[in-house]
This record gives C-alpha cells, structure tokens and sequence, in this order.
C-alpha cells in the first residue's frame, strides 16, 4: 500500500483516485474547488480544500510523507508547473505532472516533475491502434519499440500447441498469457494447446507483431 497525494480532482483525478481507492491506496486528494473534494470524498483517505500554487498550504501537507505526488490539473499549466516546482523544492520523492504537449512536458521535467503522462495522448493512440484491426482486442505500450497485444488465437493454429507454432524462433515474440472464458491463464507451456475462440496475451517488438499477425 502507498500513500499517494493527488492534486487536482477533474475528471483526470477523479478517476486517478477512483481505481487507487480499488487497489489500496491511501489518497490525500487536493484541489481549490470544495464541490470536486465532496465528490471525491467517498473514494479517498482524506481531502483539503486549497491552493496547490501556496508553497505554505502544500508544506502544511507534509510532502515528504507521501510515496507519490501526482498533480492532475488539466485546464491551468501555470498552476500545474508551479505545483510540480513546489512540490520538489518541499522533498517531494516522485512527482508525476500530466501533460497535454510536448512542450509542456519538457518544461514540467526541467521544473519539478520526475515523469510525465499524458492521457489523452496514450488514449488516442491505444484507440487508434484498438480500432483499426479487427482482431485487436488489448493493447498496451511498454516502450517506443515493444507492447503487449490481446489477440485471438488464429485459426490455423487452432488444435497445435505453443510449442509446435514457435512463434518465440520465428519472431521473437512470447505468448505471456492465454484467456479462456474471460479467465487469465498465465502459467503456458509449449506442450498447451491453442484453442478457438481463445485469445493470447503476446509481448515482443511492434514490427514482429505486426508482422507476425498482420496488423
């Protein structure tokens, strides 16, 4: 369990505290609105009402105590880049900053934040990526050059094994998983057969995937 401070409850932060809550975590949420920390308050520790810009009202907060410090803000750089600079000159130990261009991640990494995110960005290309392949089911990006694909067993390996197909001597790519019936089997073996109407959890490079299966 971490201790997580989050600043900024729009819809960005809602949903950061909303799935911390579901994994464990202890949420101080933060914002200068009260009506977004009352609707905050059923899913996270505790709330203040305040002005993450004041390096007083962020010091009272006790910064070195939290494992992470995600600032959420998504409507007001200027208050998102002060608050990221504040929270490190306070002995912040992370400090995640959401960024909506590159610009404004590259002023938010000289000034405070230790990594960036940018949700509609990772959004827009998990969509485009989902939805422009028939047979993409899940998709989820490890690096520039590897990912992870939700796929359906092809037919024409349907009834061989993982062992029989090789993909790992062919492409380089690995079958990490295989889920049967909505439930996840994660110990696979060359000897497992591969059935349809399955799907298989692959990991490996984009171009090899994308080769192997023909997205």
């Amino acid at each position: 369990m971490k201790s997580v401070l989050l600043i900024g409850m729009g819809r960005f932060g809602k949903h950061i505290a909303l799935h911390l809550n579901q994994l464990g975590h202890q949420v101080m949420a933060v914002d200068h609105v009260e009506e977004r920390i009352d609707e905050a308050l059923p899913f996270v520790t505790s709330a203040q009402i305040g002005d993450s810009t004041n390096a007083d009202f962020l010091e009272s907060l006790g910064i070195r105590n939290y494992d992470v410090c995600i600032v959420a803000i998504g409507n007001d750089f200027q208050s998102s880049l002060e608050t990221a600079s504040l929270l490190k000159e306070l002995g912040a130990k992370l400090v995640v900053s959401r960024a909506a261009r590159d610009v404004q991640a590259k002023f938010l990494l000289r000034n405070g934040a230790d990594e960036v995110v940018y949700p509609e960005k990772q959004l827009a290309k998990w969509t485009a990526i989902r939805y422009s392949a028939d047979h993409i089911l899940d998709y989820i990006e490890l690096d520039e050059k590897h990912a992870m694909f939700e796929i359906p067993v092809p037919g024409d390996w349907a009834g061989r094994t993982i062992g029989q197909i090789d993909i790992r001597k062919k492409y380089s790519i690995n079958i990490m998983g295989i889920k049967k019936n909505g439930r996840l089997e994660l110990s696979v073996s060359p000897d497992m057969v591969l059935e349809s109407g399955n799907t298989m959890l692959v990991l490996g490079q984009n171009k090899e995937i994308q080769k192997c299966f023909r997205i």
